[in-house]
């Protein structure tokens, strides 16, 4: 496990401010709970360090609501824990925010996601070993040496997108990101049954 997991990599131009769009930050918070349950979003108790996140379209064209850095290790969130990005630069290694707290250090990945389709609307980011270790160069997987969060791992998804069947499938591996699978959809119930249906697929027989 790389120990600088969730730390953000971007430059960040944050304006802290108010809570925004809290009727989509409770439709995210909807989907958050089952996906925090199941273990896909949490934390690293050795680490200290909280890991998944998830975002939808919000405002102006580009712009989205995604959860706060370091919020995975909460077990309840609320408006107050996300963050409106308003404007990304890949190549300047920059994003812009605003709201109670920075975007999380996966805001720039999501934004390269976002371009890639208008009619993705929501996406979500988990980690998980056991899905990670089965899916890892059988669902389409990211070049594993490059980092999360930095441009380079945008620009991955680009190439995914283009040369795989992620447009179709909606769910990716992350092989530079130790655990990490991310998924996306038209709402944010598409993105997350996406990934708990995977989940599901590995969860032991009960009894």
């Amino acid at each position: 496990m790389s120990y600088d997991e969730g730390y953000i990599k971007y430059d960040i131009d944050w304006s802290p401010g108010p809570a925004v769009f809290a009727s989509a930050a409770r439709s995210l918070d909807e989907w958050r709970r089952p996906l925090f349950d199941a273990g896909l979003i949490g934390i690293y108790e050795d680490l200290g360090i909280g890991y998944g996140n998830l975002s939808m379209r919000c405002g102006e064209a580009g712009q989205f609501l995604i959860s706060g850095t370091q919020t995975g290790r909460l077990a309840v969130t609320d408006e107050s824990h996300y963050s409106l990005v308003t404007r990304v630069d890949i190549d300047a290694n920059a994003v812009s925010c605003t709201g109670p707290v920075k975007a999380s250090s996966e805001a720039m990945t999501h934004a390269a996601i976002y371009a890639l389709d208008a009619g993705i609307g929501a996406i979500v980011h988990v980690h998980s070993k056991p899905l990670w270790e089965r899916h890892l160069d059988r669902l389409p997987t990211t070049d594993a040496a490059i980092a999360y969060g930095t441009p380079d791992m945008a620009r991955e998804f680009l190439r995914l997108f283009a040369a795989t069947d992620f447009a179709q499938t909606g769910i990716a591996v992350m092989a530079g990101h130790d655990e990490g699978l991310i998924s996306f959809g038209s709402t944010i119930e598409v993105a997350a049954r996406r990934m708990l249906d995977l989940a599901r697929q590995v969860a032991p027989a009960p009894g």
